[in-house]
């Protein structure tokens, strides 16, 4: 059974409380009675087998059997700044870029975007990608639940660079270093911030402002990936590395 995540406010040191969306997937969806266990999170690095003990129309309460606290990270936090897609293809990135232990994604409006995000669709749309998130860290045992920000153009993320970060620029045709290749940091405190374009590419304006704010271009090679390849490729690629899979 996935790690169910609940508001650090619903634990005390013996017990948790369960109501709203989790509850109704618990009891109804997946028929959970009392006197099952079940994993439990705060989202914050403390996970709890919990045994239910009862269940009622608005609550669920369980006993804590065991708490376990998130080993110490041994290497660096990774970020995601894609460029919007269209359709399904940006709840799909963000789905597996979860999955693969992203903890921080930005929404990017690049230039080229086919996506723009209209002002009276914001909230609703955060909110949709944050449910998103939410499930896959849970359906994938994570720890925490990634952050998702504020839609960011790429000159805000580049006038803005955030201290202990590593920015790698994934650009096509380029004869840079190679994903596979670059250096990577090893310090634990750091991030590293993989920028990924939209469906038609960055712009040469993009691509320039980029490197002047310290970016690193890299490839994936020869082939030319759909952008939606392209970050779950690199994600992959860099989790690879860093020992966090495979």
């Amino acid at each position: 059974m996935p790690v169910f995540f609940v508001p650090p406010e619903h634990i005390t040191p013996t017990t948790i409380a369960i109501g709203g969306d989790l509850l109704i997937h618990l009891r109804d969806s997946l028929r959970v009675t009392i006197g099952e266990t079940v994993c439990l999170s705060d989202g914050a690095g403390h996970r709890y087998r919990t045994e239910i003990t009862a269940i009622s129309k608005h609550m669920m309460s369980g006993r804590i059997i065991e708490a376990q606290t998130q080993p110490p990270r041994r290497t660096p936090a990774l970020a995601l700044a894609q460029a919007l897609l269209k359709g399904e293809k940006m709840d799909w990135v963000i789905q597996k870029a979860t999955e693969l232990g992203i903890r921080t994604i930005v929404p990017l409006e690049a230039a080229r975007s086919i996506v723009h995000m209209k002002p009276d669709r914001l909230m609703a749309q955060l909110a949709r990608w944050r449910r998103i998130v939410l499930e896959a860290a849970q359906q994938s045992e994570q720890w925490v639940v990634p952050t998702i920000t504020q839609p960011r153009s790429l000159q805000e993320i580049c006038s803005t660079p955030e201290p202990a970060m590593v920015s790698l620029f994934l650009a096509e045709r380029h004869d840079g270093a190679g994903l596979g290749d670059v250096l990577l940091p090893s310090d634990a405190n750091t991030t590293v911030l993989l920028l990924i374009g939209p469906e038609g590419g960055w712009t040469k304006e993009e691509t320039l402002m980029a490197e002047q704010a310290g970016s690193q271009p890299i490839t994936l090679g020869s082939s030319i990936l759909r952008a939606e390849t392209a970050a779950l490729a690199a994600i992959s690629i860099l989790q690879s590395r860093l020992g966090n899979l495979g």
